[in-house]
């Protein structure tokens, strides 16, 4: 092979190298921006079903099935609620027995492989709660956005946002507890979401444009009466909560902010969703790098520069070390940067977007004190 020649495959070589790695960086990113709603995060093990049994499972001893709380565990066509584990009741020494509180979809049978998840109820607030509600459709700037307003009799509301990996069915979890606390509750679907409109380029962005979503919703609850409102946001939903209450014109009418779980540094999100991808390390600076050129995202924690002076609203910020998925670090940064707006309450044991779920009583303790001088 003559010098020309050779100089030609190495150029071609390392062209076709480059564009693999370009690709590899583009597919590693797809697991956040393209993220289903609805489908557990990949950072939650698939765990075995052993056996059933009157009020009792048995599931694959790890981790992820011994930790305390209250979860939703979804496998194919299934669904059901499991509580904390029992420590008394007879096992293998490979699986973990917790109480099985009920199935609400399908059937569990021993060989099924499921998910702890977040969310504990399927449907929709009628159906699942037994909650009055309306099904409305709130104008957004990409179409319209489907929403439930659960009614009731203050003039604070709260509009719940789910995160990544789920629907507004995850906001269901607290909606018993802010509607007998008469708060009027908006759960919204936002762009990307069943029944939403998609993105332009049909991708996620992680909450730094679907905050406007957000910001639509708080129009659309001023416009119907609300005086103030409270956003109430898990995962990327706590992020575009922190976004529309620094950005929105009708910031003023934010009368304070639950953050569950908050997404502040995209890229370490990204990061943690590429590697349970089984991602190789070498590959995630490109998934960043990918995902940036798709999204247009900014690099370092979303909204950094504007959180600390454009903060108004009192913040509860729920989150734990235990989340792999949504660093703790920047939340307890957060909250010293703004000791006089956040109060950080740390929440062990608990993944990504279920701090709620880690122990139900003591979070909704927490909120009611939180929201009670807002009511």
């Amino acid at each position: 092979m003559g010098p020309v020649k050779a100089a030609v495959a190495a150029v071609g070589v390392a062209f076709a190298a480059g564009a693999a790695s370009v690709a590899a960086g583009r597919l590693a990113s797809d697991v956040a921006l393209k993220a289903p709603p609805g489908e557990p995060l990949p950072t939650e093990p698939r765990l075995t079903v052993h056996s059933t049994a009157a009020g009792r499972i048995a599931l694959t001893r790890a981790f992820a099935s011994q930790r305390p709380g209250t979860y939703g565990l979804t496998g194919t066509g299934s669904h059901a609620v499991v509580g904390n584990v029992l420590d008394g009741a007879p096992h293998a020494p490979d699986t973990v027995v917790r109480r099985l509180e009920r199935v609400t979809h399908g059937t569990l049978e021993p060989g099924d492989k499921v998910r702890l998840t977040p969310w504990l109820h399927l449907g929709d607030p009628r159906t699942a709660l037994g909650l009055d509600h309306d099904d409305i459709g709130i104008p957004g700037e990409l179409g319209t956005l489907p929403a439930w307003f659960v009614p009731a009799a203050r003039d604070t509301w709260v509009i719940a946002v789910h995160g990544l990996g789920a629907t507004r069915e995850h906001t269901m979890n607290v909606m018993e507890f802010l509607h007998r606390h008469h708060f009027p509750v908006l759960a919204l679907a936002y762009r990307g979401d069943p029944g939403a409109p998609r993105s332009p380029d049909g991708l996620g962005h992680l909450g730094e444009t679907e905050w406007r979503d957000v910001d639509a919703a708080v129009r659309y609850a001023v416009r119907s009466g609300a005086e103030r409102v409270v956003l109430h946001g898990w995962s990327t939903g706590a992020t575009m909560a922190l976004r529309a209450a620094t950005h929105s014109a009708l910031r003023d009418r934010v009368a304070g902010l639950v953050l569950d779980s908050p997404v502040l540094d995209w890229t370490a999100t990204l990061r943690a969703l590429a590697a349970a991808r089984r991602t190789p390390g070498a590959l995630l600076p490109l998934a960043v790098r990918a995902a940036q050129g798709r999204t247009g995202l900014r690099a370092g924690p979303a909204g950094q520069e504007a959180v600390p002076s454009g903060l108004r609203a009192p913040t509860l910020l729920f989150h734990g070390p235990d989340d792999t998925v949504a660093p703790w670090g920047p939340s307890r940064r957060l909250a010293a940067l703004r000791p006089d707006r956040v109060t950080l309450r740390t929440v062990r044991h608990a993944p990504h977007g279920a701090m709620w779920n880690a122990d139900p009583t003591a979070y909704e303790e927490t909120l009611r004190r939180f929201l009670t001088p807002l009511m």
